[in-house]
């Protein structure tokens, strides 16, 4: 395995308490959109470490409408991972054999990326709403532990001064009518009908609300911003920003990330919590300096960052000029608080592109 891939798995089952990695014991573990970029961490921590914590069982699916990667193929080859193509959004979870027996279900099948689901904004739109339904009518009475949906900060949408850092309880400024709205208004409802299940029918789900994570498992395809640049630094290509570089984000590594959203599947209880890192907030000019630096560290980067106008005509619409995150909920109710600074980030992203084979790193 790769050697920075291994240390961050690491790092991210240090981070879960006994108690916690004592309730995976026996698990049956339900995925979706398991070929993405968090699937892509998230399948490799339960392959590293699901013997040593008892999971009986991991379900993965995804319609892999971005592509089948290879290293997915590699983990459905252990016995207790099947691994399997089904659209949450029109398939019948009850066709999957033993469907009923999983015990966490992990809801992450989505496009996240502007660029795609602007591409496929009906299919974005109906993973977050008629996919998630489907889960939520087929486990509702099935006496499940945990049920974890993956929203977004998106539902935040441009948030004024004031309300940066942005709570839980913000809510949020977001156009029903943009290029961004199928994603957005999508991820808004799924949290309107998580709420709404779990005081219906008593159902154990949490919602977390991804801050900008980025690292192992990101495809250089990708084309969000984080991507885009490793993608320059790794073909020692000028670094294009395809905005002015003023809007600031907070950006947290993925390792960090996922001990955030399995103490939040862990938790087994109804809430909902921004998972991210709270500073340092950067423009996107600082970041790319980030990785001009760290590049020329790791790969002998020898380019340089520029400016340039966007082809695509919505890239920047309701672009959010702010996002950062109030942690302080998940740090009380869930003990999560992320450690990995964006240039430390960045700097193990870059590394561990480097050790990795072209073909696998793009699929």
């Amino acid at each position: 395995m790769n050697k920075i891939l291994n240390e961050d798995l690491l790092y991210t089952l240090s981070g879960l308490t006994t108690e916690e990695k004592n309730k995976l014991q026996g698990a049956q573990i339900l995925i979706t959109g398991c070929a993405g970029f968090l699937g892509y961490y998230i399948m490799h921590f339960l392959a590293r470490f699901g013997n040593e914590l008892g999971v009986k069982r991991v379900v993965a699916l995804d319609n892999f409408k971005l592509g089948s990667p290879k290293w997915l193929k590699q983990i459905g080859n252990l016995d207790f991972v099947d691994v399997q193509t089904f659209d949450v959004a029109s398939d019948d979870i009850a066709s999957l054999p033993d469907a009923d027996q999983c015990n966490y279900i992990i809801h992450m099948a989505s496009i996240a990326s502007p660029h795609f689901y602007r591409k496929y904004p009906i299919e974005t739109l109906d993973a977050n709403i008629w996919g998630l339904r489907s889960l939520l009518d087929f486990y509702k009475d099935k006496g499940i532990k945990g049920f974890l949906f993956y929203s977004s900060s998106e539902i935040y949408g441009d948030p004024d001064a004031e309300s940066i850092p942005t709570d839980e309880e913000y809510r949020g400024f977001v156009s029903a009518t943009g290029p961004r709205a199928c994603y957005d208004e999508s991820k808004r409802f799924g949290e309107t009908m998580c709420m709404l299940f779990a005081n219906q029918y008593n159902m154990p789900i949490t919602v977390v609300r991804p801050f900008n994570n980025y690292g192992p498992g990101m495809k250089l395809s990708d084309q969000r911003v984080p991507a885009d640049f490793a993608k320059n630094i790794y073909e020692n290509s000028d670094i294009i920003m395809l905005s002015d570089g003023t809007p600031t984000r907070t950006f947290c590594y993925i390792a960090d990330a996922v001990v955030g959203y399995l103490k939040a599947l862990l938790y087994g209880k109804y809430d909902y919590f921004n998972i991210g890192i709270s500073k340092p907030e950067i423009s996107i000019r600082e970041l790319a300096k980030i990785y001009v630096e760290k590049g020329r560290d790791v790969f002998g980067y020898a380019g340089s960052c520029k400016i340039k106008a966007a082809e695509e005509k919505e890239y920047l619409t309701h672009n959010p000029q702010r996002r950062c995150p109030n942690t302080q909920k998940a740090k009380s109710v869930l003990g999560y608080e992320a450690q990995i600074n964006v240039a430390m980030g960045v700097e193990r992203f870059l590394k561990y592109l480097k050790e990795s084979a072209r073909d696998e790193v793009i699929w």
